[in-house]
């Protein structure tokens, strides 16, 4: 299962995870990531590491969503993430179960799916590690950045990221290509 969090905001990388479960360790409680509260998802997100028969995260920095566009950025991080399973475990896994409408180019078996992250557990698995790994960046860009409230909005266009972004500017990792960046 592959899913990705950050697409929407206006600050950071595009963190995308790959997680393969082990049938006989399931875990209860997967859902889309969205769907939990951060207390669910850092439990689930140490249950997924532990259990998984493997899992792996990968980005797209803000850099190369503004040089190839998000949804090229997303598909590349992507790519990175079923490698890096690839790397640890030295083969290509049976398929991948994309979350969304579109798959990277990868050298197996890849399927969409819409709501994948409701859907299907690994999907939901990806999510969650995607988003728990998205939300701790944020957490250490507001120790860096603390005038934005990235640990408020998540990077987020919320009223008080515009109005931090009119009193002082962009910061090195905002998305330069983003309105209204």
């Amino acid at each position: 299962g592959v899913d990705e969090a950050g697409r929407g905001p206006l600050v950071g990388t595009v963190v995308t995870a790959a997680v393969i479960l082990d049938p006989s360790q399931p875990i209860i409680g997967l859902a889309d990531s969205k769907k939990l509260s951060p207390k669910v998802r850092e439990r689930l997100a140490i249950e997924i590491r532990e259990k998984a028969i493997d899992w792996s995260i990968a980005e797209a920095t803000a850099q190369e969503i503004d040089q190839i566009n998000i949804l090229q950025a997303t598909m590349l991080a992507m790519q990175r993430a079923v490698e890096a399973l690839v790397d640890r475990l030295g083969q290509w896994p049976s398929q991948a179960l994309i979350d969304g409408n579109r798959c990277p180019k990868l050298p197996i078996p890849a399927q969409a799916i819409v709501k994948g992250d409701a859907k299907e557990p690994a999907i939901s698995a990806a999510s969650i590690l995607a988003k728990v790994c998205r939300d701790h960046q944020m957490q250490e860009l507001h120790q860096q950045y603390p005038q934005y409230g990235f640990n408020q909005h998540m990077g987020y266009p919320t009223e008080a990221h515009i109005e931090a972004l009119r009193q002082f500017g962009p910061c090195r990792e905002h998305r330069r290509t983003f309105s209204p960046v």
